[in-house]
């Protein structure tokens, strides 16, 4: 059987790829990027119709992190000042900026913490604020709080409501010790399985173009649906100033959008988010990425710049799209920045809006 007429199978189906066809989807020179977005639309249409989630990032603790991930600013060896860090913000800062991500269309709340992962203390305090989140906002709520292994903490994050709990394997395991040497590979799929075990829905993703093979992705993917990840954040690299790893390996929108198919052939039933540096890599083709992805962030990334909420708004409905959100009234009119212009890190204003305000 042809490579088409099995993708397709796994299209309409919702067969289980071979690691041979995901690998082979991304570089396949007689299957065509159109082609294979057509094939990641059945499932993607399937499962959310033509509906668009909007994720508003909130890092509640910027630097200040022992781990050397190569692909992060927050990492140890980092050079001081490249990032505006700053320790644990107010649980008023985090209500105010749960109202402002309501506000701006969000259908769901990420609360991402620095740090090798939470103690005792730290859950404690996660919990309280996401009973507050959830008890004034209708938005679900994830955290990423780093490697979480004790199945007793992770109950209490179920316990408070916790919707997600985000922990991105990033790329696969035979690749993983070329970005980071302070923790290894078993200790992230652990997470995902403790907080499994809890009930909490997992959000696990990939990064693209640190120097990994269309085989590294494929095994990925495949590994994300052995994990019955249910949103998974496909981001694209931003070379960002004290990264080990200094720019993206050959990224074009092109491939961009095929690894998005790939991702989406390989866990159809998922949500498929279009994250980090969509802008820079994909583009004036974002529209087309929204035929396999069915979320994305707004308002930017962790310590990068990304499209304001009106931009982004403007683009799904003009791409025949609708956003599925929390508020019943979308931010529309003039756009207040736009796309930026290659990478642009957020300052401390951005980090922190509601630095001496309540919600």
């Amino acid at each position: 059987m042809h490579l088409f007429s099995r993708l397709e199978a796994a299209a309409r189906q919702e067969r289980d790829l071979s690691l041979e066809d995901a690998a082979s989807a991304l570089s396949a020179p007689d299957l065509s990027t159109d082609s294979l977005l057509e094939l990641a639309r059945i499932p993607r249409e399937k499962h959310y119709g033509r509906r668009v989630r909007l994720h508003v990032l909130n890092n509640v603790r910027n630097g200040h992190c022992p781990e050397d991930c190569g692909y992060c600013a927050q990492r140890k060896t980092a050079a001081p000042g490249s990032i505006a860090d700053y320790v644990d913000k107010s649980v008023e800062e985090i209500l105010a900026e749960a109202k402002e991500a309501c506000k701006n269309g969000a259908f769901r709340y990420c609360l991402v913490s620095a740090g090798r992962g939470p103690g005792r203390a730290g859950i404690a305090r996660y919990a309280s604020i996401i009973r507050l989140i959830k008890e004034r906002y209708p938005l679900e709520v994830c955290l990423s709080a780093g490697i979480l292994k004790d199945p007793g903490l992770a109950q209490e994050l179920a316990e408070a409501g916790l919707d997600r709990y985000n922990h991105n394997l990033n790329t696969s395991e035979n690749h993983y010790g070329e970005i980071c040497s302070t923790h290894e590979y078993a200790d992230r799929r652990a997470t995902l399985s403790t907080l499994r075990s809890a009930g909490v829905e997992l959000c696990s993703g990939v990064i693209v173009g640190m120097g990994e093979s269309p085989q590294d992705l494929a095994d990925l993917a495949m590994t994300l649906r052995a994990e019955q990840t249910a949103s998974i954040p496909v981001n694209f690299f931003l070379p960002v100033p004290g990264h080990a790893i200094n720019e993206a390996h050959t990224l074009t929108a092109d491939y961009c959008l095929r690894v998005l198919a790939m991702f989406r052939l390989a866990n159809p039933e998922a949500e498929v988010r279009m994250a980090a540096g969509r802008e820079m890599h994909i583009g004036a083709s974002q529209p087309r990425a929204l035929l396999a992805a069915n979320s994305l962030f707004v308002s930017g990334y962790l310590n990068v710049r990304g499209s304001d909420a009106a931009t982004t708004v403007q683009m799904i409905e003009q791409a025949g799209f609708e956003v599925d959100a929390a508020a019943s009234d979308l931010p529309r009119g003039l756009p207040e920045k736009g796309e930026p212009d290659g990478v642009v890190l957020k300052g401390l204003p951005e980090l922190r809006p509601f630095q001496h305000q309540g919600p």
